[in-house]
């Protein structure tokens, strides 16, 4: 469909927040409100879009207007560029602004698995990452900010989902340590990345409905190492690089890749690692349901005794209650 003053309203067009078109920015999309039943053009592609435009849609009450699907690449792409700006503007509301956060991630991430990998991640992918990583520290402390994401969390279960779920978890509960911010932002980057492994890993055994053999978990476990190796020539911080190859070490020393034990697991992967069992409890895989969130931290509690820091354990608890997930 070629771009005109109005658009087919049998084509279903991508509902946006006015809020997410920044005054002065040159968009590389159209614009559409939705007026009896048609999309009519309101800013075309390449137009400015001026305060007036954003003072003119509030004044008339407009809450959603719409881009066409063949616009919406270059629409994330602008709302990456955008992320500081939009996340930091207080006149654009909590919900909002997690809603921006998380679609923003998953879809980097959905790119980064599908597009990106299995070969190693190249440097501009990882800028993007480090990017969207530094921008979302800030965002994830503040105090209603889990809260306002909670309602975006998918309890289905895909690689790239669960990454941004838990470093999302993971930024949350370090932001109650006393942890310095380029600190926070690498541990959130090791997060986020900390499955990259499992594009070496055939999907036939991922995503297997029944009980692993014992050669396809050996397969399934040399994920922290794939991980490392293909971030290998990247500058990962040890922060980051810890968390990719250590989140499934235990406390009582029975994990792997190297058996590591108590202290001797540095406390960005001890958060990790919490967090992302917590995350695999409360999604729905092939081999799994999905429990509540309270029915899976009662069973890494009590079925999983030695495995977790419980401080962090604790820690993950309460960051979960503050935001009402449970």
């Amino acid at each position: 469909m070629s771009e005109s003053n109005s658009a087919n309203g049998s084509q279903e067009l991508i509902p946006i927040s006015p809020m997410m078109i920044f005054p002065r920015a040159m968009g590389e999309f159209s614009v559409y409100l939705r007026q009896d039943g048609r999309y009519v053009l309101y800013s075309g592609k390449n137009e400015r879009f001026t305060e007036r435009h954003r003072e003119a849609l509030h004044d008339i009450g407009v809450s959603q207007v719409y881009i066409l699907p063949q616009h919406k690449e270059q629409y994330d792409r602008y709302v990456e560029q955008n992320l500081g700006r939009i996340l930091n503007d207080e006149e654009v509301p909590m919900r909002e602004r997690a809603g921006v956060l998380y679609n923003a991630s998953v879809e980097l991430m959905r790119e980064t698995f599908e597009t990106n990998l299995p070969m190693p991640l190249g440097r501009k992918q990882f800028e993007r990452l480090t990017e969207l990583v530094r921008y979302s520290a800030s965002f994830l402390t503040l105090e209603r900010a889990l809260k306002a994401m909670a309602g975006f969390i998918s309890h289905d279960y895909k690689t790239y989902t669960h990454s941004v779920q838990v470093f999302v978890y993971v930024l949350s509960v370090l932001s109650t340590y006393d942890m310095d911010k380029e600190a926070m932002v690498q541990s959130g980057l090791g997060a986020i990345l900390h499955d990259l492994g499992k594009a070496k890993i055939p999907k036939y055994i991922l995503y297997k409905p029944g009980e692993l053999t014992a050669e396809e978990r050996e397969t399934v476990n040399t994920h922290p190492l794939q991980g490392v190796s293909m971030c290998a020539q990247l500058p990962l911080s040890s922060h980051a690089t810890n968390t990719i190859l250590f989140h499934h070490e235990r406390m009582d020393g029975k994990g792997y890749p190297t058996k590591l034990k108590g202290e001797d697991i540095p406390l960005c992967v001890r958060v990790a690692a919490v967090c992302d069992v917590y995350d695999m409890l409360i999604t729905s895989k092939p081999y799994a349901k999905a429990l509540k969130p309270y029915e899976a931290l009662k069973l890494m509690r009590d079925g999983m005794k030695g495995a977790f820091d419980m401080d962090a354990y604790k820690r993950l608890i309460n960051v979960l209650s503050g935001a009402e997930i449970i």
